[in-house]
């Protein structure tokens, strides 16, 4: 994205944020697109017959967006961010709905190398690696925010650096720790 729509889209944020009902009618079109990608990705390796679509995971992901209160959005970086996280939520209760694994069940390999969209069986490692996410937010919640984001959210190193305001460079160190301490965890 150039930088002229990412200055908008900040603008708007702050506005909306500020109360501005009119800058979220202005700023709906303006991430719907790049949301949609984000669902698409996320659908693509989904089973056949999934009731789960991504127009309906992005429509779902922003009813919750709208719906939240007090949230002092930083920048376009920011809201990608969290409407990661929110993605994240909704795949892993489809997951979980759908008749997981419980915990103790046969151990989920994840390759945290490769992007959530080139998960070959994705609804019990998503569910797997939830849980894994989870213990490491409770010991180290700087390191699961940068897996969230970079692993859910597709954000880049910079990106990620600028949400949580840290150099890339410590983004990159918490990146490796999270993805060796995860694939311990998750038993691989």
């Amino acid at each position: 994205m150039n930088p002229a729509p990412s200055v908008e889209i900040t603008g708007l944020l702050k506005a909306w944020a500020g109360g501005d009902r009119v800058a979220l009618e202005r700023l709906t079109p303006l991430v719907y697109a790049e949301l949609r990608r984000m669902a698409g990705r996320y659908m693509a390796k989904e089973r056949p017959g999934n009731s789960l679509q991504a127009t309906a995971l992005v429509n779902e992901a922003f009813l919750r967006l709208v719906e939240v209160d007090n949230v002092r959005w930083e920048d376009r970086a920011h809201f990608f961010a969290v409407s990661a996280q929110m993605m994240r939520r909704i795949l892993v209760d489809a997951a979980r709905a759908r008749g997981s694994e419980k915990r103790g069940g046969a151990i989920v390999k994840v390759d945290l190398n490769q992007s959530v969209d080139a998960m070959p069986d994705r609804g019990s490692q998503l569910v797997a690696l939830d849980e894994a996410l989870d213990a490491l937010a409770r010991l180290d919640p700087r390191k699961a925010k940068v897996v969230e984001m970079r692993f859910f959210g597709g954000l880049s190193v910079e990106e990620t650096a600028n949400v949580l305001n840290i150099s890339a460079q410590s983004v990159m160190r918490d990146w490796k720790l999270a993805r060796a301490w995860l694939m311990r965890e998750m038993g691989k």
